[in-house]
């Protein structure tokens, strides 16, 4: 699976997950959860994670960040034993998985959309495993919307996003609708749903609180998604000539391998069924045409 952008690149090194657990962080303040012994820290808008953060969530929401308010950023501070056990079992396996991937255990940043308060609660101080199904979805730490879209609004239309690390290691293609809850083989650690451009993470039901570390919380609030939709839509058209979609494809598949046209199309479709936002799509298609390309074809079509 190739490389995507990480949050923070000096955390590449597995070992550095140690800082998810340090407490002495600039302009924070401790904000204990209604659960004994689980807290959590609140990030400073002074703190360069705080800065950190919030771009990289803004930017990954395209048209959506401008109107989006972020509330507060907490980071998950590992007050007790338990937790410093589970942050302690992430880097055993994450060093297990490295061995046996030839190096590369695969560590990304990835987004969870959850259902409130208490969801963020019981998975701070309890781990992934005890609320969900045959596997975990997530989305990857630079296309924050689907997870987004999942989060189900509380009070004072509040949202809250975790921010997790995961262990892909050796990733293999699962459909949406699966009902896999282990690897096809022992090849496999995680499911994606494209090598090329992946939307969505998956992490088994086996490997919930193993391979998952829920490092921050992101509390937010957004606007209707229906006028977003509505006005990504009049933004992200150009003004003159259009280029439809289906006529790109056409052009692209001169040019491309197979493989790459069978992921627009399927991106393409998404869009058709409202599973993705227009936003997400063109920047699919970026990633697997590349801008210098698309430029040319643009460019083309328009002298036509």
């Amino acid at each position: 699976m190739e490389s995507t952008s990480t949050l923070f690149p000096q955390q590449q090194d597995d070992s550095s997950v140690n800082s998810d657990c340090e407490s002495g962080v600039s302009g924070t303040t401790i904000l204990q959860l209604n659960i004994p012994d689980s807290f959590l820290l609140r990030i400073g808008e002074s703190d360069v994670v705080h800065n950190l953060l919030k771009t990289r969530f803004l930017r990954g929401l395209g048209l959506l960040g401008a109107q989006t308010q972020i509330l507060a950023i907490h980071r998950n501070a590992c007050s007790d034993f338990v937790s410093q056990a589970r942050l302690q079992s992430f880097h055993v396996y994450a060093e297990a998985v490295s061995k046996l991937r030839a190096g590369n255990a695969n560590v990304r940043y990835a987004w969870y959309g959850t259902s409130g308060e208490n969801d963020v609660n019981d998975i701070v101080s309890h781990g992934f495993s005890h609320v969900h199904g045959h596997n975990l979805c997530l989305s990857p730490d630079d296309s924050p919307l689907q997870s987004v879209k999942r989060c189900v609004v509380g009070r004072d239309g509040m949202r809250h996003l975790i921010l997790c690390r995961v262990i892909l290691g050796r990733t293999e293609i699962v459909q949406d609708d699966t009902k896999q809850c282990y690897p096809s083989c022992e090849d496999y650690d995680s499911g994606v749903d494209s090598f090329a451009a992946p939307t969505k993470y998956m992490i088994w039901s086996s490997r919930m609180n193993t391979h998952v570390w829920p490092a921050y919380v992101i509390s937010f609030r957004v606007p209707s998604f229906k006028e977003i939709e509505k006005t990504e839509e009049e933004h992200v058209r150009p003004s003159s000539p259009w280029l439809p979609f289906p006529t790109l494809i056409s052009v692209l598949s001169k040019v491309l391998p197979p493989l790459d046209i069978s992921l627009i199309s399927k991106f393409y479709k998404a869009k058709k069924e409202r599973k993705i936002s227009r936003h997400e799509l063109i920047q699919k298609v970026r990633q697997i045409a590349g801008d210098k390309l698309l430029i040319s074809v643009i460019k083309s079509y328009r002298a036509k």
